[in-house]
């Protein structure tokens, strides 16, 4: 058995460096191609440089994908390797190999074994030790670093490489091991096989069925060069395309596909990395191609007509075309396939009919049991979300991420964790979802989900704005909205835009907030996204009627309260009933919002319920009820307070010192939980790198920021804590060990 790769000091300090090296780069790198290209350099600074400075026009903007070949992306770093292993002794290079074939590019844990069985000294390893290019454990030979490993490979000649895989392919026969005794029979092939192109497919079935998508991806493609079939050829490139999508290597799947006219696949590398509407438009001609050809699939497995109309459900959900919603539930009509329940709810939506979406929506959410399909999960957490069940989608997401897990499909991971962070923030926990959302986008540039990481720049602007980080939101949700407008992705344009809305509505600038809230609140072509319609209607009708102009509010108002009377959720008819509170205005607005918070005690949108605490206690002062004012106001702010959201706080602190009600604030406490509570999740987690000695440029690096807008994150650290420099920082959180 062959241990992991440690860590080596280089790879530990890789992505501090290799900040320093994109400047030189002009134009600089979009984040998902940077993350990626750090990625397949394995973390060193050096070689990301250099495949960096080789990479197509359309490689540096992501458009193509990477190259594959390790001994491409980096020579110069590699011929440096390679003179090490050149200047180490024979006996102590054929251990090396062996450990390298071992490990180099398909784990198969059998080194020790083939040591045993081939009676060879390993006393020659102490060279390589004294060298410090590897290191002896218990289990095996650990690289100093992955291109290490790769030139211990690289140096031997053909024929040593091919002596070792048959060595290892020999030790491999436990039950179970047939995958990776087939992958070393295969790296071992002279040249094209019928007879091992015939083992290597089913062993990659074997490994695909336990999860291993990484083996089966390489099998697959093993067999691809190994059958003398042309026609074969393009269908286990297909095959090893989707395990490397879903063992998360992005820029593998595209490049195995393009050698193939699979639309299906390629429409859903479009799905997460492309244009949505060409995306909508292969999968929903795959699906049909599919259900045409009439073929029931094996039991126990998906329709792949289901599978794929699912997906371009999911497109049209990233567009928010009606036109497609209409086409999509059409073709589902027209070949007797039972569609996602999202695709008719959104459908029925736009369309107005809602009672019809309220019924689909509901039995799709109802289908989020344990242990199922996670493309299928995430489908019920998108239809919990669109009902204003948050709990539900949170439920449906978490399983859905599980789910995924288990399979081995990886990929899928951070499309879940997209819609989680929504309930997560709605339901109180906005530190989590904050921290979830970051989390996801690392993920979702790392695995080539670009279109992914869009949705999730924009969730994060919402955040950044809730919770007042005014120069994050606008750089986050200038991100987003760039990347995803010419790409026809409607959903993060629009969350995006709301985002900066509320960031215009909780610091005063109510025309502005109105203005952005009044495209995303209206009917027809070009106003938004069905889904962010409804989250930004209440808030329209806010910001109009501060600013006086209501009468399009009141129609947004009346659409909204028909939905939420029909679907009867009690936070969406709370919401309805604050709008009607502003709207009427007066003494008569009192018993309004007393509907609005029996209706917010049901729920689960605290934030939401602080919001109307705030705007009831602002009318009832207005109205001098003193003392009811001062009790409502006081419950907002300690919500805002809960939630790290300074900007709705100041406005309740506001009304309070009109009243003469807020007090004196008590002093800070300086403990670990009170240092949490009054940092965001991503002040907290810049505080603890500048604390460790990270630079502004290392942590944007990490966070995927830029170093202005780390430089922004200090400074609210700073005045939050009543700080003045990095020292102090350094004291304050190890006295609270935060």
């Amino acid at each position: 058995m062959v241990t992991s790769v440690n860590p080596s000091p280089l790879q530990r300090t890789s992505t501090p460096q290799v900040t320093h090296a994109w400047p030189r780069l002009d134009p600089p790198l979009p984040e998902g191609v940077r993350v990626r290209v750090l990625r397949s350099a394995h973390g060193d600074p050096r070689a990301a440089l250099e495949l960096a400075s080789v990479l197509s026009a359309r490689q540096l903007t992501g458009l193509d994908p990477l190259p594959a070949d390790p001994a491409s992306l980096a020579p110069a770093l590699l011929r440096a390797h390679r003179r090490e292993i050149r200047a180490l002794p024979d006996d102590t290079r054929l251990l090396l190999l062996l450990a390298a074939a071992d490990q180099y590019p398909v784990a198969t844990h059998a080194f020790l074994r083939a040591v045993a069985a081939a009676r060879l000294d390993t006393r020659p390893l102490d060279a390589a030790e004294t060298a410090q290019v590897a290191h002896t454990t218990p289990g095996g030979i650990v690289f100093r670093d992955p291109w290490t490993r790769i030139a211990a490979y690289e140096t031997a000649s053909a024929a040593d490489r091919r002596e070792a895989h048959q060595l290892l392919a020999r030790v491999l026969s436990g039950a179970g091991e047939a995958p990776r005794r087939c992958w070393h029979r295969g790296a071992a092939a002279l040249g094209p096989s019928r007879r091992l192109a015939a083992q290597l497919g089913p062993a990659a079935a074997q490994a695909r069925r336990v999860g291993a998508h990484a083996l089966a991806c390489a099998l697959a493609e093993r067999a691809a060069a190994l059958t003398p079939d042309p026609h074969e050829r393009p269908r286990l490139l297909a095959r090893a395309a989707a395990d490397a999508w879903q063992s998360g290597d992005g820029d593998r799947a595209r490049r195995l596909i393009a050698a193939t006219d699979n639309d299906a696949l390629g429409g859903l590398l479009a799905l997460r990395a492309g244009n949505a509407g060409d995306a909508f438009d292969a999968l929903l001609a795959a699906a049909v191609r599919h259900a045409a050809a009439a073929h029931a699939p094996p039991p126990g497995t998906p329709d792949p007509a289901v599978h794929l109309l699912a997906r371009a459900t999911e497109a049209a959900i990233y567009t928010g075309d009606l036109r497609r919603c209409r086409e999509a539930a059409a073709v589902a009509d027209r070949l007797g396939i039972v569609p996602p329940g999202t695709l008719g709810g959104l459908a029925a939506a736009f369309e107005g009919r809602y009672a019809d979406a309220r019924d689909l929506l509901q039995a799709a959410a109802g289908r989020c049991g344990p242990g199922g399909d996670p493309t299928l999960l995430i489908h019920s957490g998108i239809a919990a979300l669109l009902l204003g069940d948050h709990t539900g989608a949170a439920t449906a997401t978490v399983r859905a991420a599980a789910s995924a897990r288990t399979r081995g499909e990886t990929v899928i991971v951070p499309q879940a964790m997209e819609f989680r962070a929504y309930a997560e923030f709605w339901t109180g926990r906005p530190r989590a979802a904050e921290a979830g959302a970051l989390e996801a986008l690392r993920q979702a540039y790392t695995t080539g989900q670009d279109n992914g990481a869009c949705h999730l720049q924009a969730a994060l602007a919402m955040f950044a704005a809730l919770t007042g980080d005014g120069e994050v939101c606008r750089d986050r949700a200038e991100a987003a909205r760039s990347y995803a407008l010419p790409r026809g992705l409607g959903l993060p344009a629009a969350l995006a835009l709301f985002a900066l809305a509320f960031l215009d509505l909780s610091t005063g600038r109510f025309a502005a907030s109105a203005a952005r809230l009044r495209a995303l609140a209206a009917f027809g072509p070009g106003h938004g996204h069905r889904a962010i319609r409804h989250l930004a209607t209440p808030h329209y009708v806010e910001a109009a009627v501060r600013t006086g102009d209501t009468r399009v509010a009141r129609a947004a108002h009346a659409d909204y309260d028909h939905w939420a009377r029909t679907i009867r959720n009690p936070d969406e008819l709370a919401l309805s009933a604050r709008c009607r509170a502003l709207l009427t205005g007066g003494p008569e607005a009192v018993d309004h919002y007393r509907t609005a918070l029996d209706l917010h005690a049901c729920g689960t949108r605290d934030f939401e319920r602080a919001r109307t605490e705030l705007l009831f206690g602002g009318a009832l002062r207005r109205l001098r009820r003193r003392a009811e004012a001062r009790d409502r106001l006081h419950s907002a702010l300690e919500a805002f307070e809960h939630f790290g959201a300074p900007q709705c706080a100041t406005q309740a602190r506001a009304e309070l010192r009109v009243l003469g009600g807020l007090g004196e604030p008590s002093a800070p406490a300086r403990g670990a939980d009170d240092l949490a509570a009054r940092l965001t999740a991503q002040q907290l987690m810049v505080a603890r790198m500048a604390a460790e000695g990270a630079t502004n440029r290392e942590i944007a690096a990490r966070l995927l920021l830029s170093p202005r807008t780390i430089d922004h994150h200090l400074r609210g650290v700073f005045a939050r804590l009543g700080i003045r420099s990095r020292i102090e920082l350094v004291r304050l959180l190890g006295e609270t060990d935060v």
